[in-house]
């Protein structure tokens, strides 16, 4: 799953793939970076017929793959990425002031990663500052911590009888919604007057409390009934 990562207030999509253990970058989102264009997409765009003709332009582009990350109007749609490797081929081609922090920046996110697999209360911990940063309440924090961890078992086990993330997740998702408050996820976050935030992390503490034990029963009522369809898995 991609996520954000922020560099100098500008936010960079990226991915950790598992099983090469190692980040994958939006090369546009970098591009923008360093280049500081108007246009990264054009930039980049100029760039590759540019770096087609330099040595060690082929390895480059073997690093390079396409993969589908939520672009600015909230569309997942398919962009350019590659590993550190290749951005640091990329970062050579640029010239630009901000090389050496972003290489930097670059080594201190490859090194939380590492951390965190040997230490996965560091992720724990990172999220808990990340949200004490944004101003919330310690006990919220809890809550929301707590309903991480109550989806992530919950989505384990949707997982387990034959259920794939994307939009059947989004059904499900929707069902458990409709169940606790009434409305499915869109229509609490139209309720909410939200866009693109998160509507996690604008429920109130009651609010998570409610929908954490939602997901808890659908979870242990999956564990025991075991449906083996969407239609079973929508009627727990």
């Amino acid at each position: 799953m991609d996520e954000m990562k922020v560099f100098e207030n500008k936010e960079i999509r990226s991915m950790w793939d598992n099983e090469k253990e190692e980040w994958l970058f939006s090369v546009v989102d970098v591009v923008g970076v360093l280049a500081e264009s108007a246009n990264p997409r054009r930039y980049w765009s100029d760039l590759k017929r540019k770096l087609k003709d330099e040595e060690g332009a082929d390895q480059l582009y073997e690093n390079i793959v396409q993969l589908k990350m939520k672009s600015p109007d909230g569309k997942m749609r398919a962009t350019d990425v590659t590993d550190l490797q290749g951005i640091f081929r990329i970062i050579q081609s640029i010239p630009s002031p901000k090389a050496e922090p972003f290489k930097m920046w670059l080594a201190e996110v490859g090194k939380e990663r590492v951390d965190e697999i040997i230490d996965p209360e560091l992720t724990i911990e990172r999220a808990l500052q990340t949200y004490l940063q944004k101003g919330y309440s310690r006990e919220w924090i809890n809550q929301r911590l707590q309903a991480i961890q109550v989806r992530k078992e919950l989505t384990d086990a949707w997982q387990d009888h034959g259920v794939n993330a994307g939009r059947a997740f989004a059904i499900l998702t929707n069902e458990i919604s409709k169940a606790w408050s009434g409305m499915t996820a869109r229509q609490y976050k139209d309720f909410k007057n939200l866009k693109k935030e998160n509507l996690r992390d604008n429920m109130t503490t009651t609010e998570l409390i409610l929908n954490m034990l939602a997901e808890t029963a659908t979870k242990d009522i999956t564990n025991v009934d075991h449906p083996e369809n969407m239609s079973e898995h929508r009627a727990v």
